[in-house]
């Protein structure tokens, strides 16, 4: 097949883990349904009895042949049509030199990409060319030619996989076509999965017996490198028979140590660290060979993340533009002229950019020089050979306190110009969403053909002839046109698209997550925490993540919300919250299947969403903003801006900024600090005022068992925090701030059972502000304006919870004796 030589060296490589590892080179041996594995994408062998359903028809003349096939495929009176025309075909082929049929096809160029059976056709009537292509096609089911990838591809048979499987009576292959029918998928994705099957078979020249998975990997590899991909635009990126893949393992067609999805086949995995150097290809084999040793003992003590980074500073950034210089150098001893040209080149990227972090490479090679001087004392006789000086030098470093500051002032600067704009995304995707269920659901309330408005917009609703053709209709996305436009628009999708908007939008807004942090969250992460007095309190634990440690945070009742409608969303669709798995864009390892949060199809099956996508939606949902707001055109959003902006908002609140570490999992306040675009001075001012009352408060018995006084004034407090209209969040051992002025302030959550009295309240108000108006105190109108602008806003938000209803989070009840986590 052409191209089989170029690309596709690639071994491929999956090990995985009983849970998300951070520091995981060595061999995992749970049994699960990624194993490690290698797959080397390459066709199968010509096999030594090539598959003739109908005979050996290689060398046979022209009359039986043709004969054969009205025969088998010919119906009725067709039979006779279809005799001529295949016959028609062969005497045009007959012409041109060759031993064999297929000898005949290759000499008329008709294994070559865009040239079809039509071209050899000396006449111009376009229906016979049609038709000379279409009994190509039936030349190929019947295995009398063998087309190449791209010749076959160049053709559109619209009842290929009819011929084929008719042909070939294979009862295997009749059960992996049965298979594919429960797929929940449309009819035509169904029947690409049959396709990616039956077009392998056909350019190998194969029975379905002799199906591996490094021919099918071979020819999803090649689909996808030519942009030939069933069903896909050329050039996309995608890969065939990913719907097939996981049918043929659960068939287990392919052996057990072979990943049960095309994707898990693919990717490449963590990699040796001798593979990671020599991909850089380094001219002196010693200095190879030492980089690898170092290399592979310093990854014991980093995960795979930290170890590709590391392979790049010293071998990419560091003794490759050392060799480019000076390609005779022979040790780690370099020349002046050598290092000034290392040190000018790391300041300019390729793309001709400045390079704005150099601190990587020279703390790189810095501690390479300084680790073979340590470890040449304990052994000399491996590492003392290439003890040398330190090209970098105290002045160096000297300036990276300042490169550090610039780097903070650009992310505050960076956090300053998103903080107006989070409000108006949130709102956005949150309308957005709310918009598109609104349609989605006044749509599903109607029949086929029917109309309904929404909002004063007519819309009808249709279906696609794909719809009908389905194994369950009722599987079938709602589609509706805009009346007023005319635009079809797919209902189901666009508020899918919308849901996930939100839920990922809010859940980084609302938590100060990291994105690695959002796409590990699973069902089992959401805990509470019931107190003696039936209060339950509700709780996320984050996954290890960045600083390899667990936490816990209580979750606000907006948190709650969103977190609560994904699980509902599970529920609705699967009964449950599917489990599946999860594949790690850094350390290159895949998880055990689980029930994770956000979670999504692709290629007909349930996968944890990547961060890749998570980025995507912000930015779809940034996008929508530009024609209405111009300032979303310039600033782009970032799952790690929502983090920042948090813990911005938690420090400017008055919240200690170690509470702020604790919850964004830092182990340092001075990352925390380095988060908040904030001055200095309000930092350490809000620090110091804390530390001064923490000290006069509890000066000598910090952290003694509280007495069971203290301990029921602790239970107390959440009693107190109950209020007329809802329950107050302020956090414990902290007085009301706003003098009980609730209705104003943010702390404050309405009970959906107190909207009448919300009701009554503004009436009052109202009442009020005509007096105001009357009497002309325009300072009380002021006041009177604000408080019932906060009104609204908690009835609008309570109205949005009231309309949510309750929502079975799937949690095990909880005794009323002891307090206690338990999983979600």
């Amino acid at each position: 097949m052409p191209g089989s030589q170029a690309g596709n060296s690639a071994r491929v490589k999956g090990p995985t883990t009983g849970r998300v590892r951070r520091h995981s080179l060595e061999t995992y041996e749970r049994d699960f349904s990624f194993k490690p594995t290698a797959v080397e994408p390459a066709p199968p062998p010509r096999p030594i009895h090539p598959p003739r359903p109908l005979g050996e028809l290689s060398t046979a003349p022209i009359k039986d042949v043709a004969e054969l096939a009205g025969t088998v495929l010919g119906i009725g009176s067709g039979v006779s049509k279809w005799t001529t025309e295949m016959q028609r075909l062969l005497e045009h082929l007959e012409e041109f030199p060759g031993a064999t049929w297929q000898a005949r096809w290759e000499a008329a160029g008709l294994n070559e990409r865009g040239r079809r059976a039509e071209h050899i056709y000396k006449g111009r009537g376009k229906a016979i060319k049609s038709t000379m292509n279409t009994f190509a096609g039936h030349a190929f089911a019947m295995r009398l030619i063998q087309p190449s990838l791209l010749a076959f591809r160049s053709y559109r048979f619209s009842h290929y996989l009819r011929w084929f499987r008719t042909i070939a009576k294979d009862p295997v292959l009749e059960e992996f076509c049965e298979r594919t029918l429960s797929l929940k998928v449309s009819r035509q994705s169904i029947q690409r999965a049959q396709f990616d099957v039956i077009v392998p078979l056909t350019v190998f020249g194969i029975d379905f017996a002799d199906l591996t998975p490094e021919a099918l990997l071979h020819y999803a590899t090649e689909s996808r490198k030519y942009g030939v991909v069933s069903g896909e635009a050329g050039g996309d990126g995608c890969f065939a028979a990913t719907q097939a893949w996981p049918i043929l393992s659960d068939m287990v067609h392919f052996p057990a140590s072979t990943p049960r999805t095309l994707r898990a086949a693919v990717v490449k995995g963590q990699r040796p660290v001798a593979e990671l150097v020599d991909k850089h290809k380094i001219r002196n084999q010693d200095v190879r060979d030492l980089l690898i040793h170092y290399i592979s003992r310093r990854s014991v003590e980093v995960d795979y993340s930290t170890l590709t980074s590391l392979v790049t500073n010293l071998v990419r950034l560091f003794w490759r533009v050392i060799e480019e210089f000076n390609p005779d150098q022979a040790d780690l001893r370099l020349s002046p002229e050598a290092v000034t040209h290392w040190k000018e080149s790391l300041l300019v990227r390729p793309d001709g950019k400045p390079r704005l972090h150099i601190e990587g490479p020279f703390l790189a090679v810095r501690a390479l020089y300084l680790d073979l001087h340590t470890w040449a004392v304990a052994e000399p006789e491996r590492w003392a050979q290439w003890v040398a000086p330190c090209p970098i030098r105290d002045e160096d470093l000297r300036w990276f306190h300042v490169r550090r500051r610039r780097v903070q002032e650009r992310m505050a600067n960076r956090t300053r110009e998103r903080q107006p704009l989070l409000p108006i995304l949130s709102q956005h995707v949150t309308d957005q969403w709310q918009r598109q269920r609104t349609l989605l659901e006044s749509a599903r309330a109607v029949g086929l053909g029917e109309h309904f408005t929404v909002d004063g917009t007519g819309w009808q609703r249709v279906s696609a002839k794909i719809d009908a053709e389905r194994r369950d209709p009722t599987t079938a996305p709602i589609r509706a046109v805009n009346r007023a436009t005319g635009k079809l628009v797919q209902l189901t999708h666009t508020e899918n698209q919308a849901f996930w908007q939100w839920a990922i939008v809010e859940t980084l807004r609302l938590a100060g997550l990291r994105a690695e942090e959002l796409t590990e969250l699973t069902h089992l992460s959401v805990r509470n925490y019931q107190r003696p007095s039936g209060e339950v309190v509700a709780l996320l634990v984050i996954t290890p993540s960045k600083s390899d440690r667990e936490r816990v945070i209580p979750m606000s009742a907006e948190l709650f919300h969103v977190i609560a409608q994904i699980i509902r969303r599970h529920i609705s669709a699967h009964g449950t919250v599917p489990i599946c798995v999860r594949y790690d864009l850094h350390e290159k390892v895949w998880s055990e299947p689980l029930p994770y949060l956000f979670q999504n199809v692709h290629a007909g099956g349930l996968r944890a969403m990547s961060t890749t996508t998570m980025w995507r939606m912000i930015r779809r949902a940034a996008e929508g903003l530009i024609e209405t707001d111009p300032r979303f055109a310039e600033v782009k959003f970032a799952p790690h801006d929502f983090r920042r902006l948090f813990a911005t908002e938690l420090v400017n609140s008055g919240l200690p900024i170690h509470i702020g570490a604790a919850l964004l999992g830092h182990l340092n306040i001075q990352t925390t600090r380095g988060y908040v675009a904030v001055f200095d001075e309000d930092v350490v001012r809000h620090y110091q005022q804390f530390l001064d009352r923490r000290r006069a408060q509890r000066p000598e018995s910090e952290y003694r068992k509280p007495s069971e006084t203290e301990w029921s004034e602790f239970n107390e407090h959440f009693d107190k925090r109950r209020v007329e209209l809802g329950s107050c969040g302020r956090p414990y051992g902290t007085p009301c701030q706003h003098e009980h002025a609730c209705i104003r302030c943010p702390m404050l959550s309405i009970n959906p059972k107190m909207l009448p009295r919300l009701d009554e309240l503004e009436e009052d108000l109202l009442a009020r502000r005509e007096r105001a108006v009357a009497e002309d105190w325009r300072g009380e109108i002021d006041g009177l304006d604000l408080t019932l602008t906060f009104l609204r806003s908690k009835r609008e938000q309570a109205r949005r919870f009231e309309r949510t209803g309750p929502v079975s989070l799937g949690l095990p009840a909880v005794p009323h004796q002891n307090p206690q986590l338990t999983e979600g």
